[in-house]
């Protein structure tokens, strides 16, 4: 396991010498984020050991504790509620409980939590339950009540460690709306995380005069405008515009770092992200020399440690035996049998089994024309034989809801330009690349080849028939042939489209960039939406069927055949092997 490091030295000594009165603070700050419900050793959907976990977290905080007692103050940086059965069970059918996630982490002894995107994504029900049963606050500054105008979370926490005080500001990106239906988070709104973080800062440094603060923010480093309106990943622009702030702690956007960046008053700002699944965690060591009561100097040394090193805590296990037996109940639930192994691999490279039942089940639920589909699980497989519970979050990894909207042909056949144009190259020779890969893995990723846009925006069509011509450049790819019942397809026509609700509010741009339709416009478009998540309406109409065949309908195809068949083959090994 490659670990990096950073070291941010800041010296603010004063005049004379030190007196009688020094003293020597040491502190420890360890940050998870995007855990996505990986609590325990074991993946219920891989069905196998999970690389992270809270449980091997727990054994590392614990280990650390014996040299820091309540000097390590642990910390999340959301996206926890969502992403593996443990959470989605207590989140939608074990609603009486205390939330197993709350339990966890009031367990563990976290000082501060923060929202996460995928958080508010479980509803406000859920996510209100969720931190009322935790013993510490959720942070959330920028998230604002439409009626009062005030933080529907704590803004920050004041942490107080052997006269040393420390201040957590907790903000969110603000790009919530563009992925989230609205009735998720009724009657909030996500400021933009500049302008919130310029106005706490003053706020807490006038009231607070803290000794340390830190920013803890779920967005991560690269700042893009999204939707031409929210501005997505700010989390170093805060840090380098904003004075004041000592550390920034990134999630979100699942990448590696630790560094440091200069702000604009000279001075130094650590930044770090711990990317997800609780493989690594942010580890800073923070030592104050103190004078007379006020901190002279500190020094703040960075890294990133890795979990698999620690073996899941024997005490967190016992704690929550009863919750991990009733998960591996709910997900070995036999629903019905596939006569088919299924993969996300084909999806890639054509129309596939995988992804046309998708497109087949919101055709059905959605009453839809056409259907747009993307693989959201990068690779990932359901083996032919008896499908379970389990299953169901390989087959679709999120609580999507599905929406019907209604598209004009043209921003079809747009949005199926920018999707392609996301996903695959220009080949100008029969030995290029058909698809559009990286040059270099992403920090922290395996050493082989990747997409360089992320999969989950890589939409195919179900309803139409089209070929993609990867010779074209972006925006002359695609060309529609007709309906799939062979009627004309008319670009001034109106149709009805089954997409789910991530893509319908915006989510990857298809629809505001590629399509051209404006954000605020979205919610016009839309002419029903399901009341549960995909996931649920695909087990219903498994268990319905019994025995599924899964078929690629063979409705698109890449062109010229010639170079794409060999180079689908070559691509196909870089990405996944033989």
């Amino acid at each position: 396991m490659k670990i990096r490091a950073c070291i941010f030295v800041s010296m603010f000594l004063l005049s004379g010498t030190l007196s009688a009165q020094h003293e020597e603070v040491k502190l420890k700050i360890v940050q998870t984020s995007d855990i996505h419900g990986n609590y325990y050793p074991y993946d219920f959907i891989l069905q196998k050991e999970a690389v992270g976990s809270l449980s091997r977290v727990h054994s590392f905080v614990q280990k650390e504790r014996e040299s820091y007692g309540d000097n390590l103050i642990l910390l999340d940086n959301g996206d926890i509620l969502q992403g593996q059965p443990t959470a989605y069970y207590y989140n939608y059918m074990d609603t009486a409980s205390v939330h197993v996630t709350a339990d966890m982490m009031n367990y563990m002894g976290y000082d501060a939590g923060n929202m996460g995107n995928h958080d508010v994504e479980t509803g406000r029900a859920v996510f209100d339950r969720w931190t009322r049963d935790c013993h510490f606050p959720v942070l959330g500054a920028n998230i604002v009540e439409v009626s009062t105008g005030k933080p529907h979370f704590k803004p920050y926490e004041v942490l107080e460690r052997d006269g040393v005080k420390i201040v957590v500001l907790g903000m969110i990106t603000p790009a919530v709306p563009a992925w989230l239906s609205e009735n998720l988070w009724q009657g909030l709104r996500f400021d933009d995380m500049e302008e919130t973080a310029r106005k706490w800062v003053k706020t807490i440094r006038e009231q607070e005069k803290p000794d340390l603060l830190i920013g803890m923010f779920h967005a991560g480093q690269n700042a893009v405008l999204m939707s031409g309106k929210y501005r997505e990943n700010a989390s170093v622009e805060v840090a380098r515009n904003i004075p004041g702030f000592d550390i920034v702690l990134m999630g979100h956007d699942h990448a590696r770092e630790c560094k440091k960046i200069q702000n604009v008053a000279g001075d130094s700002v650590l930044v770090i992200d711990p990317a997800n699944k609780g493989v690594v965690v942010s580890d800073i060591d923070v030592t104050l020399q103190m004078q007379d009561g006020k901190v002279v100097s500190k020094q703040i040394d960075g890294r990133l440690s890795a979990m698999d090193a620690y073996e899941p805590s024997a005490a967190f296990m016992k704690q929550f035996a009863s919750q991990y037996d009733t998960i591996q109940q709910f997900v070995s639930k036999k629903i019905g049998r596939f006569t088919k192994t299924i993969s996300t691999r084909p999806a890639y490279f054509g129309s596939s089994a995988f992804v046309d039942l998708i497109h087949t089940l919101q055709l059905q639920i959605g009453q839809a024309e056409i259907s747009f589909v993307a693989p959201l699980s990068y690779d990932t497989e359901i083996k032919a034989g008896d499908v379970f519970v389990s299953d169901m979050f390989n087959l679709y990894k999120y609580e999507n809801m599905l929406y019907t909207m209604w598209l004009s042909g043209k921003e079809i056949h747009d949005m199926l330009e920018m999707s392609y144009g996301l996903w695959t190259a220009q080949m100008k020779s029969p030995d290029d690349h058909l698809l559009l890969l990286r040059e270099e893995p992403r920090e922290g990723a395996e050493d082989r080849a990747m997409f360089r846009n992320f999969s989950y925006n890589f939409d195919s069509a179900a309803g139409i028939v089209y070929t993609v011509d990867v010779t074209k450049p972006v925006g002359e790819k695609v060309n529609i042939i007709s309906m799939a019942d062979g009627s004309p397809f008319d670009m001034g026509k109106r149709y009805k489209v089954a997409l789910n609700s991530y893509r319908g509010n915006g989510g990857g741009e298809l629809l505001t960039k590629g399509a051209g339709i404006p954000q605020d416009k979205l919610k016009e478009r839309i002419l029903y939406s399901t009341d549960k998540d995909l996931r649920f309406y695909l087990m219903q109409y498994i268990e319905q069927k019994g025995v599924i065949d899964p078929q690629a309908l063979g409705q698109w195809k890449f062109i010229p055949e010639e170079w794409t068949v060999p180079a689908s083959r070559r691509d196909y090994e870089l990405l996944f092997g033989r």
